[in-house]
């Protein structure tokens, strides 16, 4: 396991992975996990006294993916560095499937002058050429430049991809369905996946939401789509081979949702006081519950995970000492790196 190589060889398109895929989508489940874990340590650790969100040494905003790693870990185990993947402003289990340099996003995240952005950008505005991957914390943002790296990769004739994630609160934004018309309108090899963790922010999905699946909204547009419930990582591998395999042939866009779960909440900060289903949330863990799986399934075994967590626990470590080890930018530098 490496956070400075390209993303693992694509998976063939198949109902169900072989055991070494379950151990690889494991093991990317935990390294996202573990480096949230970390993230949410060192965001909390200098914040007071009260909770001042300007101050520590990871200043500002702060939007963790718990519970989201299935998405993450199924879609990406079918992609390389060469394909595209714009992401949301919660990212980092997205780039870290991806295969992006764990330190420099972490050094980013810091704020330090070794970061992905220099520093400039922080934990929503990470942008990584050497894999194709960039976020936003605009919503919606993500679609339309995922259509222009798909129509590059159409135009060169290539069999490259581009994957756009987005939450289910940005499929009711312009963007989102000027984007799957234009890509089915264009045949473009992009594959729309909408990760639902029941809330945009504070408001709940059926309550700003006309359909109970935002899969069915893809017949609209002319091209497949599939809803995965559960958060099961296998069946969104599986989706995800389909609409990968799909777009490199030539067959177009494909829209996958994933019913997924936000552990914690909307930023670091959030009371989430408006939650009726936070006390069911930690029984949804979907890392705890595919670990349960491959270990009744011979898959894993204690001594499989406790390697596992500790070589997790050691890149992490790694990356944040990294970041923290890195210089600050200068002042100097302000208007640096800012305009190409």
């Amino acid at each position: 396991m490496t956070t400075s190589t390209p993303a693992p060889t694509p998976a063939a398109a198949a109902s169900a992975p072989d055991d070494p895929t379950r151990l690889a989508l494991y093991e990317t489940m935990q390294l996202c996990r573990t480096f949230e874990e970390a993230v949410l340590r060192e965001y909390h650790a200098d914040k007071g006294p009260g909770f001042d969100i300007g101050r520590g040494l990871i200043p500002g905003e702060m939007h963790l993916a718990a519970g989201q790693e299935p998405v993450a870990a199924g879609v990406c185990a079918h992609l390389t560095a060469e394909d595209a993947v714009t992401a949301t402003h919660r990212p980092h289990h997205l780039a870290i499937a991806h295969g992006v340099d764990m330190r420099r996003m972490a050094a980013e995240i810091f704020g330090r002058a070794t970061g992905l952005g220099h520093g400039r950008g922080g934990h929503m505005h990470l942008f990584d050429p050497a894999t194709h991957f960039s976020c936003s914390g605009i919503i919606a943002e993500g679609l339309p430049p995922a259509l222009g790296q798909a129509f590059a990769f159409q135009r060169r004739g290539t069999d490259r991809v581009a994957v756009a994630v987005t939450g289910e609160g940005a499929a009711n934004q312009g963007a989102f369905h000027e984007s799957l018309n234009l890509a089915a309108l264009w045949q473009l090899p992009v594959i729309f996946v909408v990760e639902d963790n029941d809330w945009a922010i504070s408001v709940h999905r059926q309550a700003s939401t006309a359909v109970p699946s935002n899969a069915d909204r893809a017949a609209a547009y002319g091209m497949p789509g599939t809803r995965i419930e559960d958060n099961d990582v296998e069946a969104v591998w599986a989706a995800a081979g389909e609409a990968v395999a799909r777009a490199r042939g030539g067959g177009g866009p494909s829209l996958i949702e994933v019913h997924t779960v936000r552990m914690w909440g909307h930023f670091e900060g959030d009371a989430q006081g408006y939650r009726d289903d936070l006390g069911e949330a930690a029984a949804r863990d979907p890392l705890h519950r595919y670990r349960t799986r491959l270990l009744e399934r011979g898959v894993l075994d204690d001594v499989r995970v406790r390697h596992v967590t500790e070589e997790c626990e050691g890149l992490v470590a790694e990356a944040i000492a990294y970041a923290k080890d890195s210089p600050l930018p200068e002042p100097v530098t302000a208007t640096s790196f800012v305009f190409a």
